[in-house]
């Protein structure tokens, strides 16, 4: 476990080594990038394999910071925050490979890129909730420059209202941190100190700090109706920032729900719980059809984003330990897949044919064109639609069965969400990879669907593999994951939220 805070520091590192090296060679920026990702990478699979699960944080680093406020370097990890860290190395590592491409300001790519994933470790490692909000800042302002310079369909647009969403949860999660804080005495920002003074806080007070940190933690999770940012977000920026946004920086306001808002407030939780829980499923059901409407090949996989990050939300509004076991690895499962979906979209699809437009689409035979990529979304598909195998069906079932035990009600709405799901998913593989050649299409008059195009390449199809390899493997075995998320659900922290709010 010792080996964690390296995946935070090897990550600036390399930042700053991208950014020197690349202002000379382009190739030296991408072997650094890949190089810092599989090294960070290893450092979780290494600390996984030490790893000893049950309740509780293991403290990695714990120095003195600023000692006037009471703010300490503390780092600590469990099974929640190990799950998710192997996730960052996983999703990082297939990020760099799928930007093999990049030849403008490469090093300044890998630089905010790299930033970006170090701010993200930061965010999982942090047991202080002043050091998780600097961290959770640092991750939020090298999107906007990746999107805006490197991103594609209205990018500025699309950069801005990214960030200003994100700011702005960012300003409810403070305001609610600084009134605990001064609530509990101004001495201690550590979550386990704020835990404790929050049990003295009055009713009003938790309602209140409660509905601010998560709310501004659930905008960066998608929730309904602030998740307008995500599709918006998701289409704008290249390929390997869409997966990092689908994959694991919306997993962060997930994350922050979980760990800060959930067990440091859990009078205010029980209160706002039926609200949460409807709002999440309203996001499954809402998202899922805009999906099925959708015409831009990358909207689709965006709205699809929201429906499944709905999921995550559900399993923790139902706050028993299967739900919330269950929308960890579903934090996981998703982040995996729509890295894998976003990927053959963007890179594969996109930058081959020049167009997301499944009206054109249908047109190309792009199974006959481009094999692997057809097969490639066929197996994401399967596993965004919960299909025995891959990792959706494990977390997603689980979720369901969670859910059910609070409230059937709740459950069988959500499990309607499962269906629309199913259904935008087959008509995006049916459209853009097995559709019509039918000559009256006006679409067919164009000779897009006539062209060559350049072959999947060895980045591409190594990406692509290692993202299936662990969607398959999960699926076949959850029990890897969950083995180390249910016994953190234990700790004296959870338990207050899972046994109703009770201190």
């Amino acid at each position: 476990m010792n080996a964690l805070p390296w995946t935070i520091y090897l990550s600036f590192a390399g930042a700053a080594l991208c950014l020197l090296a690349g202002a000379r060679s382009a190739a030296a920026a991408r072997a650094i990038a890949l190089l810092t990702s599989l090294a960070s990478f290893a450092a979780t699979l290494l600390a996984a394999r030490s790893f000893v699960p049950g309740p509780g944080l293991e403290t990695l680093v714990n120095v003195p910071w600023i000692a006037e406020l009471g703010v300490r370097y503390h780092l600590a990890a469990d099974g929640i925050s190990l799950t998710l860290l192997v996730l960052t190395g996983l999703a990082a590592t297939a990020g760099v490979l799928f930007s093999w491409n990049i030849t403008e300001r490469t090093g300044e790519f890998f630089a905010l890129y790299l930033a970006l994933i170090g701010g993200v470790y930061g965010v999982f490692l942090s047991a202080d909730a002043f050091v998780l909000f600097v961290f959770y800042e640092i991750a939020i302002v090298p999107k906007y420059f990746l999107i805006a310079n490197w991103g594609s369909t209205n990018r500025e647009y699309g950069a801005m209202k990214l960030v200003l969403y994100s700011f702005a949860g960012s300003a409810l999660v403070l305001a609610g941190l600084l009134w605990a804080y001064a609530a509990g005495g101004g001495n201690s920002f550590a979550l386990g100190d704020l835990a404790a003074a929050a049990t003295h806080f009055t009713r009003t007070e938790q309602l209140g700090m409660f509905a601010l940190v998560f709310l501004g933690f659930a905008v960066l999770a998608g929730m309904f109706p602030f998740h307008t940012w995500a599709p918006t977000g998701h289409v704008a920026a290249p390929t390997a920032a869409s997966m990092l946004l689908a994959g694991v920086v919306m997993k962060l306001g997930a994350y922050g729900c979980l760990r800060v808002a959930m067990p440091l407030f859990p009078v205010g939780f029980v209160y706002w719980q039926p609200v949460i829980a409807w709002l999440a499923i309203a996001g499954i059901v809402y998202a899922g059809l805009i999906a099925l409407v959708q015409e831009d090949f990358k909207f689709v996989i965006g709205y699809s984003s929201v429906s499944h990050m709905g999921f995550v939300l559900l399993g923790l509004a139902a706050a028993n330990s299967q739900a919330v076991s269950g929308a960890v690895l579903q934090m996981f499962s998703h982040g995996v897949i729509a890295g894998l979906l976003f990927a053959v979209v963007g890179r594969m699809v996109y930058e081959r044919t020049h167009t997301r437009k499944l009206a054109e689409l249908r047109t190309m035979p792009l199974h006959r064109r481009l094999p692997f990529a057809a097969l490639t979304f066929v197996l994401a598909g399967l596993a965004s639609m919960g299909m025995p195998g891959f990792s959706g069906f494990p977390a997603e079932l689980t979720i369901l069965i969670g859910t059910w035990k609070t409230s059937p009600l709740w459950a069988l709405f959500a499990a309607g969400g499962v269906l629309v799901a199913a259904a935008f998913t087959l008509r995006a593989i049916q459209v853009s990879f097995f559709g019509t050649t039918d000559k009256s299409s006006p679409a067919h008059a164009t000779p897009a669907h006539s062209h060559h195009y350049d072959p999947i390449t060895w980045p591409e199809r190594t990406g692509a593999m290692l993202l299936i390899a662990a969607t398959v493997y999960i699926g076949l075995k959850p029990d890897a994951l969950l083995g180390w998320i249910t016994p953190a659900l234990q700790s004296p922290l959870m338990q207050a939220v899972l046994k109703g709010g009770t201190p």
